[in-house]
């Protein structure tokens, strides 16, 4: 398994318990990663994004809301949710992981880690996220500021 694929799988482990444990799991992310990989560079890699979740969560999760306006994001299946939250951070604040990378990495994990309809569902989103970001930083704008969209299931990643 290659390390950045690794560094996501633990980092969606740490997310699901945050969201299940709530803030007292946040002082923990980093002893949880380590614990869990002995490969620095890919531990160092994971607490990276889930540092990066944990501080920009709520503009995550506004985003996440404004791209998939007829899906409440407390209603998403908890893996689902926090794939998202992950590759939305990933697009929207690494900018040394191509889009392409976060969403294609994130629909293996949905489709590994959770429903059978996840793939898609997460594509969707994702791919809504990825081009209001492209559409908004041409403009000048920020994808946090806008009004929101379409819900985005089904959509495919060309």
């Amino acid at each position: 398994m290659k390390k950045r694929t690794r560094a996501r799988e633990l980092v969606l482990q740490a997310l699901y318990q945050l969201d299940l444990q709530g803030d007292d799991f946040i002082p923990e992310i980093g002893n949880f990663v380590s614990d869990e990989e002995e490969d620095a560079s890919t531990a160092q890699f994971a607490i990276k994004i889930a540092k990066g979740v944990v501080v920009e969560i709520e503009v995550i999760d506004n985003t996440i809301r404004k791209v998939a306006q007829n899906w409440d994001i407390e209603r998403m299946a908890v893996i689902d949710r926090n794939i998202l939250r992950m590759a939305t951070h990933e697009i929207l604040h690494m900018d040394e992981i191509p889009p392409k990378v976060s969403i294609n990495e994130a629909i293996e994990l949905g489709k590994r880690f959770s429903t059978k309809n996840s793939g898609a569902f997460i594509n969707g989103i994702l791919d809504r996220i990825k081009t209001r970001a492209a559409e908004d930083a041409e403009a000048g704008d920020d994808i946090t500021d806008d009004e929101p969209a379409a819900a985005a299931e089904g959509e495919t990643l060309e």
